[in-house]
């Protein structure tokens, strides 16, 4: 069976959205409170699934408009991956070696311009170090970059796939 572009977009569109679905579970349900970083990788996620979702209901017929779809849904997801490949990394660090923890994301949303909370939250805080829930003895952020990064290779495939020419001789008869 082959893929078409509109199942793939399909799929997407569900995998970010039940991976939201559980980032509002353990939010919700189990107390565990986002870190700026797990805020970040949430804008990716979303906007995956966003542009998914309207690639999935547009359907384009064009192989460019296919084509820009699934870019901005990599680039999108490709975000989150980077920014879970930094929080890994935080976690990864010695405590000594852990930036200090500065006021919270709502703090600085409040009283500093966008592009300063941008460089603020990508700088990492202390707090992003914490592990607060683990899965096979992974943290969170590993978890999220082993997703993301298998919705990054699943946009880069649709990204760079060959599509079938649209067959007009059927339209014909």
């Amino acid at each position: 069976m082959q893929w078409s572009y509109r199942h793939v977009s399909g799929f997407l569109f569900l995998a970010s959205a039940a991976g939201m679905a559980f980032a509002l579970y353990l939010e919700h349900v189990q107390g565990l409170s986002p870190c700026p970083l797990c805020v970040f990788q949430r804008i990716g996620l979303i906007g995956l699934g966003l542009i998914s979702l309207i690639a999935f209901l547009h359907n384009p017929a064009s192989n460019a408009a296919k084509r820009v779809y699934a870019f901005l849904g990599a680039l999108s997801v490709l975000w989150s991956a980077g920014v879970a490949a930094r929080h890994v990394w935080l976690q990864s660090l010695p405590p000594d070696q852990v930036p200090s923890c500065g006021p919270g994301l709502d703090y600085w949303l409040d009283t500093l311009p966008l592009k300063s909370v941008f460089e603020q939250v990508l700088t990492g805080s202390g707090e992003c170090a914490k592990v607060d829930w683990t899965f096979l003895g992974q943290s969170l952020p590993v978890w999220s970059l082993v997703f993301f990064s298998v919705l990054a290779l699943i946009s880069i495939w649709q990204l760079l796939r060959k599509y079938p020419l649209a067959q007009k001789a059927a339209s014909k008869k």
